[in-house]
């Protein structure tokens, strides 16, 4: 059963990989009631791919039905559905939704409320929107990949959190909300144009704001205090080879790093003495290589020294904090993140597995007021698989 804070918002996704499934997942997690569109010929490359769509948790908590979006009826059934919805997510390159008849003047022209939320790499104009990429490329020119780099190496881009998930998906279901909160009182909808390119770049806000303070050397990423340019911000190796990641910034938390290592602060440089970093650093991996992790850990938790184990995802499932919080769940038995935020009075939950088109498509369709004959007619014409 829906439930959550946006239980009665009807949304209508163009289905595709990464940042828009995972915004509709965010959404669909805090009981917005979505059906998921797929192309037939996109269900055909996921299986070229190897890729699987009832194995990936992006596409929980929604059904889904396949849709040849090369034929007059099957548009004029997204219409269809798209006049019954509160929004709209799609995440194709510029021009491919105008080419289907399916862009936002002919989708506002059938639902004036209509929140159209398009998501692409670069943006829906300027000299890049219509060129390809991924994340490693948009971070690239955000300026982010630079901040991602120990002194003197490559960056080291860091998976697909950065351009894909946060500042593509999350920041399309944040502008999802805001639309829909704003056509609630003005009674108008409008399109979303959110492009990873500058999603990562507003992640990437404390670079910026560092730089305006005069603190931070973008030439140099890496030698910055919050880069791993500084001993109280950095990752050590253990005995056993694993690792701890170290962010005591402030002088009291410091302080309390150098307990936990038996360190006495008296016979040390001062914290912010950048020029004794290097040293630390290399006094700080010296004693850290003395202990396991596990020692570690038995030494630092429930102190205020800003010391943390590094987990597998696995691992973070099962830690005690995180089975205390419920922060992940094995629903439909697959590991996953659990929905988020919480919420005290309207929790989200994972109440569907991730489905795929074919099986539940009618009863998806007469959910949103499709009735047998209208979907025996697009079956017959070839228009829904």
């Amino acid at each position: 059963m829906t439930q959550g804070p946006l239980k009665g918002i009807r949304i209508v996704e163009f289905a595709g990989i990464g940042p828009g499934p995972f915004a509709a997942m965010l959404l669909a997690d805090l009981g917005a009631d979505i059906l998921r569109i797929e192309r037939r010929e996109g269900i055909a490359i996921m299986k070229t791919m190897g890729l699987d769509p009832v194995r990936d948790i992006a596409n929980r908590n929604r059904p889904a039905i396949a849709l040849d979006l090369k034929h007059p009826q099957a548009i004029e059934a997204a219409l269809e559905l798209v006049s019954r919805a509160d929004g709209l997510i799609e995440g194709n390159r510029p021009g491919v939704m105008e080419r289907l008849g399916l862009g936002p003047e002919p989708a506002l022209a059938r639902n004036p409320r209509l929140v159209y939320g398009r998501m692409t790499g670069w943006g829906q104009s300027g000299p890049l929107a219509n060129m390809v990429g991924h994340d490693i490329n948009y971070i690239a020119l955000s300026g982010m990949l630079h901040t991602f780099a120990r002194d003197g190496e490559r960056p080291l881009p860091p998976g697909n959190t950065l351009g894909d998930m946060g500042g593509g998906g999350l920041l399309l279901a944040f502008g999802m909300v805001c639309a829909l909160f704003e056509a609630r009182g003005s009674g108008r909808g409008q399109a979303i144009d959110t492009a990873m390119f500058e999603g990562a770049a507003a992640l990437g806000n404390s670079a910026f704001v560092m730089s305006a303070m005069g603190v931070y050397n973008a030439d140099r990423p890496g030698t910055n205090m919050g880069d791993t340019g500084s001993h109280f911000y950095e990752v050590y190796a253990t005995q056993d080879g694993r690792y701890m990641a170290v962010g005591a910034i402030e002088p009291q938390f410091y302080a309390a790093l150098l307990r936990g290592l038996s360190l006495d602060a008296a016979s040390l440089p001062k914290q912010m003495d950048r020029r004794s970093w290097p040293d630390m650093k290399r006094k700080f991996a010296e004693v850290f290589r003395l202990k396991t992790q596990a020692e570690w850990n038995a030494i630092f938790t429930g102190t205020d020294a800003c010391v943390a184990p590094v987990l597998t995802p696995i691992e973070a499932a099962a830690h005690p904090h995180a089975l205390a919080r419920g922060s992940f769940t094995h629903d439909y038995g697959v590991l996953q993140p659990a929905p988020v935020p919480k919420f005290s009075r309207t929790p989200g939950a994972v109440a569907q597995p991730p489905a795929a088109p074919g099986p539940g498509s009618d009863a998806a369709l007469s959910q949103w007021g499709f009735d047998a004959a209208k979907i025996a007619t697009l079956r017959a014409a070839g228009a829904l698989a």
